[in-house]
């Protein structure tokens, strides 16, 4: 999520069992909590101010060691999901978010970094969407993926039973495509070519044992298995495979995340409904200034600033179909 791409080197593992906590009947927010063998994951559920039953959305964050509310240290403190939440409550719909394993509350069911695979956090949001799915006060359950977590939710809503997705400025293409990208335009040529063959040789399966000092804090040995994991996984492809309503969600104020991006998705599945949020930025709010890259990351620092009502909406439709 943020714009570092080390910080999808986050943390998680499978889930496989899953329980709630008691919570207070009317309270608007309560903890909640998924059980897995090892370690439980911790989020809150946050409830309309209304009889139950209604819709549920389970948010699904971006990469990185981003917490519940969507923060990730000093750069990063947007609240976009508790925004979300609170939005999607005043709205009639029941939320969770939860903080990924290793991070906040759910520190206790991270792996070590080396046996991360991207797979487990599509195992956690599964048991998730079937946690509220049992659960007789929702009528169904939407995932809401931002970022990284629309390609959790992606590949999620092929296994668990969910009324509807939503991709909120999620990529549309391969991880390799995406980070070469990136980097191209922020590092040395010399380097950038480093780069590439290690990207390459990810991509064929094979780890890399000498990585330049630069790139360390990507391609750091115990990331490397969590990246190969990654690599395998074509947005665009997996979203085809879906057969729920989809909603692609994309600003064009977004500077990781392009509308070449939103694209690939609605090529991939021209059934999809597709939203473009005019200034929106990766972190859904509007960019209170476009002219510069300084500018448009001020939003990311300003948990002031509302989610986009654009966004908002996406997300209470797809629920409510």
């Amino acid at each position: 999520m943020t714009m570092k791409r080390s910080t999808f080197l986050a943390s998680t593992s499978g889930a496989l069992a899953a329980t709630a906590m008691p919570f207070t009947a009317r309270a608007a927010e309560s903890e909640i909590r998924l059980v897995t063998p090892t370690g439980s994951i911790s989020g809150t559920l946050t409830l309309p101010d209304s009889p139950a039953p209604y819709p549920a959305v389970l948010i699904v964050a971006g990469s990185g060691p981003v917490d519940r509310n969507g923060n990730s240290g000093a750069q990063l403190r947007s609240d976009t999901y508790k925004l979300l939440a609170a939005a999607l409550a005043k709205a009639g719909i029941a939320s969770v978010r939860y903080d990924k394993r290793g991070i906040g509350a759910s520190a206790a069911a991270a792996p070590a970094e080396a046996d991360l695979r991207f797979g487990m956090y599509v195992d956690d949001a599964v048991a998730w969407v079937k946690l509220l799915a049992a659960d007789r006060r929702f009528t169904g359950v939407t995932i809401a993926g931002h970022s990284e977590g629309a390609l959790i939710g992606t590949v999620a809503a092929q296994e668990a039973k969910v009324r509807a997705l939503v991709l909120l400025e999620g990529a549309g293409r391969p991880a390799p495509v995406v980070l070469r990208e990136q980097l191209k335009s922020r590092v040395p040529p010399d380097l950038y070519a480093q780069a590439d063959r290690i990207i390459t040789q990810l991509q064929s399966g094979h780890t890399v044992a000498n990585t330049p000092v630069e790139l360390a804090a990507l391609f750091r040995p115990s990331a490397q298995p969590y990246l190969i994991s990654w690599f395998k996984y074509d947005p665009a492809a997996e979203l085809a495979k879906v057969r729920v309503p989809v909603t692609i969600v994309q600003g064009t104020a977004d500077i990781q995340v392009t509308m070449t991006d939103a694209a690939a998705l609605k090529a991939a599945l021209p059934s999809a409904r597709m939203i473009v949020v005019q200034g929106m930025n990766h972190v859904l709010k509007y960019a209170p200034d476009t002219s510069s890259m300084q500018a448009i990351m001020k939003a990311y620092e300003d948990p002031s600033l509302p989610v986009a009502p654009q966004a908002v909406n996406a997300v209470v439709t797809a629920a409510q179909t």
